[in-house]
């Protein structure tokens, strides 16, 4: 937005930093008077402090204090990732930063890595760049028809066109965390379509050097603004941690997991917004017979199937990267349950299992037998049961069904599993049945969510029951197939569908 300059002040011989807005949209004045109310509002050590606003020759300049360092960005750049407690000091004087704007109603919307300056010889943090700032009352960017701001830390809900509050800030800072142990956000990818569909649909993967503060990244990057990280629970965890140097707990009234139910309302589209937050392109045709969409399930298994209803027009589905279509017709929702932060209901063990095992009944309303230790959680379309190192991945889904059926769908998946898997190879897939119904097979070896963890093999059967489609599949490394195959036969076989 614009062109930072190092300055001298004549009037008071002092240094300063003047940003010389570049033209936005013809009036640049604007702009550059949105970024100074916003940060006179408030009075902050962290953020940078403006002294004034000027005009010369059709330009607008914002002079400001001369913060002597480099961004965080640059020292990423420079020196690599950050240790645990740096990044955990930096994360309190950033929550400071947005507790104070957020108080007097400004929201930040663009926090990373290049908005944090570190000063040199004192180490001050300091927030800077509010020129995408949202003010009370006023008319900001985005509603002129832009989005702006850095994709790979802006919140899901900002990503659908959602309304954003302070929340969204500090799902920004959670991915600023991660970039500051790691050296990038979890959500980084090789395209916008890539980084779109991370933000809004895959699996939250924070990197291994979070592990100390992970209960803080994992609470500030829940998708569900009213379940995420309030921002003094966030300096809670992080000044325990700054004390004691042992990994914080998280508050007893917060708990970081979330029930979600998948509901199907016939005939309801989903907003421009949102087609275009999942990277999607719709083209509208002329009139004809209903249409299945079929999309492969993502990172690691989960096949899926969308259809899209005929009628006076046919809609046809382009994706740029993997997401859920959302044509015309029948379209997936998600609907939370009501349940608290105190109240998150937990699955019920039921019946017998063997050794190693425990038969459990889940939120959901199926039952399975999963692997003794391993955690349930979600994202917005699938269940998963990970085991504590993270090596095994028992995921479950459930869908209406589609044309084509489990053989269509798990065919579709294996076509575009290139695409959605790294390294994709080995693929194939058979039919088959699962207690009388009509299945499908996918087996596939990948090159795993990173090069650290390795390749990965996913085992993975879908079917038809009673007009809904189950998937249910494990991934595991591929020197551990023998424990992959006997979870993924075991959870088959105990299978029970919500009643």
């Amino acid at each position: 937005m614009g062109t930072v300059w190092r300055a001298t002040d004549q009037l008071l011989n002092r240094q300063v930093a003047v940003k010389e807005l570049h033209p936005d949209g013809g009036a640049p004045a604007t702009a550059a008077l949105r970024e100074a109310r916003a940060v006179a509002q408030f009075k902050h050590p962290h953020v940078i402090v403006v002294h004034d606003v000027v005009e010369q020759d059709g330009r607008s300049y914002i002079v400001m204090e001369l913060v002597e360092g480099g961004s965080l960005a640059d020292r990423l750049r420079g020196s690599g990732p950050v240790d645990a407690p740096e990044a955990a000091r930096i994360g309190i004087a950033l929550l400071g930063a947005l507790s104070t704007a957020h108080r007097q109603g400004v929201l930040h919307r663009d926090l990373k890595p290049a908005n944090v300056l570190l000063e040199e010889g004192t180490g001050r943090v300091v927030l800077t760049d509010f020129g995408i700032a949202q003010l009370p009352g006023s008319t900001t960017i985005s509603e002129d028809g832009a989005f702006v701001g850095s994709p790979e830390y802006t919140s899901p809900e900002r990503m659908q066109g959602a309304a954003a509050g302070p929340e969204s800030d500090l799902w920004s800072l959670g991915a600023l965390l991660c970039a500051a142990l790691s050296g990038e956000s979890p959500f980084h990818r090789d395209s916008l379509g890539g980084v779109l569909h991370a933000v809004v649909t895959d699996e939250i993967r924070p990197p291994q050097a979070a592990e100390p503060l992970l209960p803080v990244v994992r609470g500030l990057l829940e998708r569900d603004p009213g379940r995420r990280l309030a921002a003094d629970e966030a300096h809670e965890l992080l000044r325990a941690y700054v004390s004691t140097g042992s990994t914080p707990v998280a508050p007893r009234h917060y708990t970081p997991t979330e029930r979600v139910a998948v509901t199907k309302p016939a005939g309801r589209p989903r907003t421009r917004a949102a087609l275009i937050a999942a990277g999607l392109v719709v083209v509208l045709g002329g009139a004809g017979a209903a249409t299945a969409v079929l999309l492969s399930g993502g990172d690691e298994g989960g096949g899926r199937a969308q259809a899209a209803a005929g009628g006076p027009s046919t809609a046809t589905v382009t994706a740029s990267s993997p997401a859920e279509p959302g044509p015309p017709g029948p379209t997936v929702t998600v609907t939370r349950s009501s349940a608290t932060r105190s109240g998150e209901p937990t699955p019920t063990p039921v019946g017998t299992a063997p050794a190693g095992y425990r038969h459990l009944r889940d939120p959901d309303g199926f039952s399975l037998t999963v692997p003794a230790g391993f955690v349930r959680t979600t994202d917005d379309r699938r269940v998963f049961y990970v085991s504590p190192d993270g090596a095994f991945r028992l995921g479950i889904r459930l869908q209406q069904s589609v044309s084509g059926g489990p053989l269509g769908v798990m065919s579709n998946a294996h076509a575009n599993g290139p695409s959605t898997n790294r390294g994709y190879r080995n693929g194939k897939v058979v039919a088959t049945t699962h207690q009388g119904h009509e299945a499908a097979l996918w087996e596939f070896s990948w090159s795993g969510f990173s090069a650290a963890e390795g390749p990965r093999h996913t085992y993975d059967e879908c079917w038809d029951e009673n007009g809904t489609m189950y998937d249910v599949w494990v991934s595991a490394p591929v020197a551990r197939l023998d424990e992959a195959k006997r979870h993924f036969d075991t959870a088959l076989d105990s299978f029970t569908p919500a009643a």
